[in-house]
């Protein structure tokens, strides 16, 4: 079995940082976008148990990065009002 096409979007405080952290792990079958709050990966053309398996780990690595990034955020609001 093949899945020809998939899309996760996902909303963020910062898109941009959080998309900067899961780029690396990108394969060919993917293609990732970013827009004013949120991030898209399309997989596309992938046999089914490494969709599965691309999307377990995808999903585990913007969990990841998302909390990683929201903390940088905060971190940088306490310096400017310090």
């Amino acid at each position: 079995m093949k899945i020809e096409s998939g899309r996760i979007r996902s909303y963020h405080a910062s898109p941009e940082c959080v998309a900067g952290s899961l780029s690396p792990d990108n394969m060919d079958t993917m293609e990732m976008h970013i827009s004013h709050e949120c991030v898209e990966m399309v997989m596309c053309d992938m046999p089914l148990r490494s969709a599965i398996a691309t999307v377990d780990d995808y999903l585990m690595n913007l969990s990841i990065a998302d909390s990683l990034c929201s903390e940088r955020i905060k971190k940088m609001e306490c310096e400017k009002k310090a």
